[in-house]
């Protein structure tokens, strides 16, 4: 059975820090909500991160945005969350599980939680951190569970057990949804959508391919392949 984006379930988040690519995925109602990062940010050139946010901000002002925190030490997280939070009523604001030195952020996760900061979990990649933010968590505000699905299929482990467990672990929390994070490729979206995440946050290159290719024929798609070879063997005049 061919499926498009528009028979999935789940929602799909964009995920970049290209202004112009943000903009117009917003645009779009099959996008639901957009992330980004530091690591993003960085590639996209960005060199004043509250200035970019602010911008950014003023255009995407209904769907949910994840921005993230980028200080090592909890009280300054702490700080700096409450800062981001104040941009718009439609951030959150991105924990990672832990600081660089390997230390929980938890404590910090269940303050701010308490204090009614909408937050998105970032960088999990066990069932053990699932378990410790759904305690964490306050379960009448808002929050995102970033489950690294794409970095657990990299190590040859399929996530989507994982994932599934990791929706188990969050029922008693109505406001928390599951993301399935760091898409590799088209099918990964799909994948997602089957083993029941509420949201997957998907690079804007692998986006385009998806709107572009998802439902394709195969049987046209190996018709594209052949012209695609011909083409550019002529385009190179290689002769024998």
């Amino acid at each position: 059975m061919k499926r498009t984006l528009k028979d999935l379930q789940i929602k799909i988040f964009a995920d970049g820090a290209d202004k112009a690519g943000m903009l117009k995925l917003n645009a779009d109602p099959l996008i639901q909500g957009l992330t980004t990062n530091p690591t993003l940010m960085r590639k996209a050139g960005i060199t004043d991160f509250e200035a970019f946010a602010r911008d950014i901000l003023q255009t995407i002002t209904h769907k949910p945005i994840s921005l993230e925190v980028f200080t090592d030490e909890f009280a300054e997280m702490k700080h700096h969350a409450h800062k981001i939070n104040g941009w718009g009523k439609n951030v959150y604001v991105k924990i990672p599980i832990t600081n660089t030195r390997g230390e929980s952020s938890l404590p910090v996760i269940k303050e701010l939680a308490a204090d009614g900061i909408k937050l998105n979990i970032t960088a999990i990649l066990t069932l053990e951190q699932v378990k410790g933010v759904a305690a964490a968590l306050n379960p009448k505000v808002p929050a995102v569970v970033s489950v690294f699905a794409g970095r657990i299929a990299d190590t040859g482990v399929d996530p989507a057990g994982i994932m599934a467990e990791s929706k188990k672990i969050l029922k008693g929390l109505p406001q928390a949804e599951l993301l399935w994070a760091s898409v590799r490729e088209v099918l990964n979206i799909f994948q997602a959508n089957d083993c029941g995440s509420h949201i997957v946050t998907v690079p804007h290159d692998i986006l385009a391919k998806a709107m572009k290719m998802s439902g394709m024929d195969l049987g046209e798609l190996s018709l594209d392949t052949v012209k695609m070879f011909a083409n550019d063997a002529n385009a190179a005049g290689y002769k024998l």
